[in-house]
């Protein structure tokens, strides 16, 4: 039996499972711990490479695999947004901001400078913030507790009325920044050219 073989043969009593309606994933576990890997990964490569052109390679990965973590917590209109919206538009807008940015000088430069005291300060700053929180949850957001969450049907369509209904005045000004920032981009890059 050939390896492909041998694998659909174990892949098949799968397939019934979800064909006969039990949604119950295929190693979950596996999933998160690869999907966590690739982004801890990832995001490292992200603050490390020399080349910006690789960090934000780097940082596709790690958007694209939280997509997939968002997919794994039942939230497909935010894995699609991550997708579409972060790894798709705004890294497109981080490629333009690369090719405007001279990369020989930059690679000359001292890529790390003294400042990181301070940062590794901030880090554990920010860590014990979250550890305050993560404890103090339980009675901070007690209904999130309790377990009971909407039905993934509604979950694009609550969304939409949400922001659409409650939300539209930040919406349509979040748009408008948008907008004069890549207008502002292309007045800066003319000037150069």
């Amino acid at each position: 039996m050939t390896p492909v073989a041998h694998m659909f043969t174990h892949l098949l009593p799968a397939l019934a499972m979800f064909q006969e309606g039990d949604m119950t994933p295929v190693a979950p576990q596996f999933f998160f711990y690869l999907l966590s890997g690739v982004a801890v990964v990832s995001a490292l490569a992200v603050i490390t490479r020399k080349n910006p052109v690789h960090s934000a390679i780097s940082l596709i990965f790690t958007l694209l695999s939280l997509a997939g973590l968002y997919l794994m917590l039942y939230a497909p209109f935010v894995a699609g947004v991550q997708i579409i919206l972060y790894a798709g538009g705004i890294m497109v807008l981080f490629l333009f901001v690369i090719m405007l940015v001279n990369l020989e000088r930059n690679l000359k430069e001292e890529q790390f400078n003294r400042q990181w005291h301070v940062a590794v300060a901030v880090a554990l700053i920010l860590c014990g913030l979250v550890l305050y929180v993560y404890s103090k949850a339980h009675s901070v957001f007690p209904a999130l507790m309790t377990g009971v969450l909407p039905p993934e049907s509604s979950n694009t369509q609550q969304m939409g009325i949400w922001l659409y209904q409650n939300y539209v005045l930040p919406f349509e000004l979040a748009s408008l920044l948008l907008l004069v920032a890549i207008v502002g981009a292309v007045v800066m890059a003319k000037k150069r050219v």
